[in-house]
């Protein structure tokens, strides 16, 4: 195991693209780290700089104390896992999993033992004769899995491993990455742009942005205090809403509390919003446009006079609202989050 360091790492591409931006990150030994953002964000372009598949313009990147910055990927003892599975089609799941132990001149023995505890705690010993194509999506994934496991490298890779498989078969892999991973204990680093994965995998999280680290924290963290509205949109399911101070402060009916000097946007969370009256917050009613049901919780849409952004509330519980149907709600003033729109940035 060991720790991964980045320090002011660049990646410009030819024509003076540049994908990553000085970028300085910190990654413990036996941590998961998981990098989210949109698509062309360069999570993915980060984690093959780690891997050594793409090349670092600036800046030097460390896989326990030794610089990799000129090791071929297969110099730097680490252990890839993709979303297409990358297993040797022609060859039974026993020799994906052994091939690059021989390579390595690993001793029978050895890669016996390896293989043999890679499929029981992947359960997919009943699988080490079948060839990939015989078997589902997850057994495959859990093939890929096993084949990093029995390299027992410095550090795990994952890049986008789950977007193949369907939401059930995610959810499952989900828990299944991170109990191995707690397990094992190996520092690793997991590119993902599916929120609920990044959000119950990460020990800490990389909100990346335009090749520019956001904000970096516990899940919580980012989801209880964003510090951007880049975050504040993006982290949260459903967002969080961002309204201009200026058309809040017309409809409050109520003095607004003090924000920091150059707030102009406050956001809430959907469910910081308290339906009926509350003390200490700004009172609202509004139009019901839209209701979700999702399980145990209905997201409602409403349209609120004089607010051009639809709010979004989350209402506990399988209640009796209805489309078109007028609700009163509270945004406490506790739950506010105050930003500055022309920096981007949280004030406060």
């Amino acid at each position: 195991m060991a720790n991964i360091d980045l320090r002011h790492v660049r990646k410009v591409y030819p024509g003076n693209v540049t994908a990553i931006h000085g970028l300085d990150l910190e990654i413990e030994d036996g941590e998961m780290v998981v990098l989210v953002g949109p698509s062309g964000c360069g999570k993915s372009t980060l984690l093959r700089m780690i891997a050594g598949l793409e090349t670092i313009s600036e800046g030097t990147i460390s896989i326990g104390a030794e610089v990799v910055n000129r090791k071929e990927p297969a110099e730097r003892d680490i252990a890839m896992v993709f979303q297409n599975y990358a297993l040797y089609p022609h060859m039974s799941v026993r020799q994906n999993l052994e091939y690059g132990l021989k390579n390595r001149g690993t001793p029978r023995g050895e890669i016996d033992r390896r293989v043999t505890e890679a499929a029981r705690v992947l359960e997919i010993a009943p699988f080490l004769e079948r060839r990939p194509r015989q078997l589902s999506g997850g057994q495959r994934q859990r093939v890929a899995m096993g084949r990093a496991i029995v390299r027992q490298p410095k550090a795990f890779l994952f890049d986008e491993p789950l977007s193949n498989l369907d939401a059930k078969l995610r959810g499952q892999m989900r828990i299944e990455i991170r109990r191995l991973q707690r397990s094992l204990k190996t520092t690793s680093v997991y590119v993902t742009h599916d929120q609920l994965e990044a959000m119950t995998l990460a020990d800490r999280l990389v909100v990346m942005n335009g090749g520019r680290i956001e904000q970096v924290g516990k899940p919580i963290e980012l989801y209880d205090r964003p510090a951007s509205l880049f975050v504040a949109g993006f982290i949260g399911s459903p967002p969080m809403n961002l309204l201009p101070v200026e058309a809040l402060a017309g409809l409050a009916g109520a003095a607004l509390p003090s924000l920091p000097r150059g707030t102009d946007i406050v956001g809430i969370r959907p469910d910081g919003i308290a339906f009926g009256p509350v003390p200490d917050g700004i009172p609202l009613s509004g139009k019901v446009e839209l209701i979700e049901p999702v399980g145990g919780e209905n997201h409602l849409y409403v349209r609120v006079a004089g607010l051009e952004q639809t709010l979004i509330l989350v209402q506990q519980g399988r209640s009796g609202t209805n489309e078109t149907e007028r609700v009163e709600f509270t945004l406490p003033f506790a739950a506010l989050h105050a930003f500055n729109r022309e920096s981007g940035l949280r004030m406060g």
